[in-house]
C-alpha cells in the first residue's frame, strides 16, 4: 500500500487553499516517484523472489504496464 498525506491536511478551505496547493503538488510528485522506484525494483526481481513475495508473473506484468500516475 502507498502512504500519502493525511486527507485532512489536503482538504482546502478558503484561506488554506492558496497555501495548500504546494503541499498537494509535493505529495503527488513524491507518490509518483515512489511508484517509479518500486516498479523498477519489481522489474528486477527473479522468479524465486517473486514467489517469496507471493506475486505471479501476470501480476508483475500488469503492475509494470501501468503509467506512473496510476
Amino acid at each position: 500500500m502507498e502512504r500519502t498525506l493525511d486527507s485532512a491536511l489536503l482538504q482546502s478551505n478558503s484561506a488554506a487553499s492558496v497555501s495548500s496547493w504546494p503541499l498537494r503538488l509535493i505529495a503527488t510528485l513524491s507518490l509518483w516517484q515512489r511508484r517509479i522506484v518500486s516498479r523498477r525494483q519489481l522489474a528486477r526481481l527473479d522468479a524465486r523472489l517473486l514467489a517469496d513475495a507471493g506475486i505471479s508473473e501476470t501480476q508483475r506484468y500488469a503492475e509494470l504496464q501501468k503509467p506512473f500516475w496510476r
